[in-house]
């Protein structure tokens, strides 16, 4: 199986044993890990724009986009090359310099979630022992970016969204943050790869009983909050305040905050996918040892793809189900319940680890 670390250092070793200076042998690895990076952040964003039209037109009983190449998959081609030629325009009375950084943020921080998802055995660029607690911290840079773009494009409706969107987000960080705390207790270990280790003879959705489903319910509800789906797009709400905190964006920028969306989705559903369903392990049984075979036949990326569009169909499927919330029931539903039954269910797990309950 393909081991990415294995892999970075058989090259630098190459590269050094040509006789170049290490530091820039390190830099020319970082360079290329970024580019692969970046190629994949670009294509999985492309992709799930695709998926979610295609699903949306599915639940609505229609076709979606089906004009541009075969069954319509060459569109979202077609809408990025429009978007990468459309003028950049900054509007008078913009915090400048503010306004063009704030996309940046953003993608930065996604781009950051997204190497430290485990695709397979090895197949990771960031990892250490404290990742899960890496993961929480940078996901809460983005909602800088959120705040800046609304505050420096000097107009009401992108104030307001971005408003909206830092008190939601910041709301639902603390549920998703306390449903992964949940399963880090039940895992012993913040580790991204032993943490899907740990998970070698069981997923803990399974493992971890009880409270382990109710962490997992509790992650995908604040998740869908924290991406500002539907039914929470509050920061979005189009018949409220147009497109909230990016209306003034145009050109690539607005295409950063496009791109950041999407794959913030797939990067929730990773995460997901990391805590409750295995990461790229195999669906396991004790006991079966043939079917454990037979599972064991189907590549670690396949598994952790196929876990995480799962996830993200949940999630695009609520935001085509349930019409969008106001924003004072999206907060109050936070604060006077997810958060209170979060904290009583890692309580809960707390119990059930130190009795030895769990699978």
């Amino acid at each position: 199986m393909f081991n990415f670390g294995r892999w970075t250092s058989e090259f630098n070793n190459w590269l050094l044993g040509m006789g170049m200076h290490e530091g820039l042998a390190i830099a020319i690895e970082c360079v290329i890990i970024g580019i692969l990076l970046l190629a994949v952040y670009t294509v999985l964003a492309l992709f799930y724009i695709l998926y979610e039209r295609k699903l949306c037109a599915w639940f609505q009983c229609r076709l979606g986009p089906m004009r541009v190449g075969k069954w319509g998959v060459l569109q979202v081609f077609a809408d990025m090359f429009k978007i990468l030629v459309k003028e950049l325009i900054c509007l008078k009375g913009t915090d400048k310099f503010l306004f063009k950084l704030a996309p940046y943020i953003i993608i930065t921080s996604s781009v950051t979630m997204l190497a430290c998802l485990p695709w397979g055995n090895g197949l990771q660029i960031i990892d250490f022992n404290i990742g899960i607690f890496f993961i929480l911290a940078v996901s809460s840079v983005g909602v800088l970016g959120i705040l800046l773009a609304g505050w420096s494009s000097n107009n009401k409706y992108t104030l307001i969204g971005a408003m909206r969107s830092g008190a939601q987000m910041i709301s639902y960080e603390i549920s998703l943050g306390i449903a992964i705390m949940t399963i880090v207790l039940l895992a012993g270990t913040m580790s991204i790869s032993e943490l899907v280790w740990a998970q070698q003879d069981a997923w803990f959705l399974f493992k971890g009983h009880i409270p382990a489903i109710i962490a997992f319910i509790i992650y995908v509800i604040a998740a869908t909050a924290e991406t500002n789906r539907g039914p929470f797009d509050l920061p979005e709400a189009e018949h409220e305040i147009i497109a909230g905190y990016h209306t003034e964006y145009s050109g690539i920028h607005f295409g950063f905050f496009y791109l950041a969306e999407y794959l913030n989705l797939f990067i929730v559903s990773g995460i997901a996918t990391l805590m409750f369903l295995g990461g790229w392990m195999p669906l396991h049984v004790p006991g079966w040892d043939g079917f454990n075979d037979a599972m064991n036949v189907i590549p670690g990326p396949v598994w952790f793809l196929a876990k995480a569009f799962f996830i993200s169909f949940v999630i695009i499927w609520f935001k085509w189900t349930f019409p969008r919330v106001r924003i004072d029931q999206l907060l109050a539903f936070e604060w006077k319940y997810m958060m209170p039954f979060a904290l009583a269910n890692l309580i809960l797990m707390a119990i059930f680890v130190a009795l030895g309950w769990h699978f």
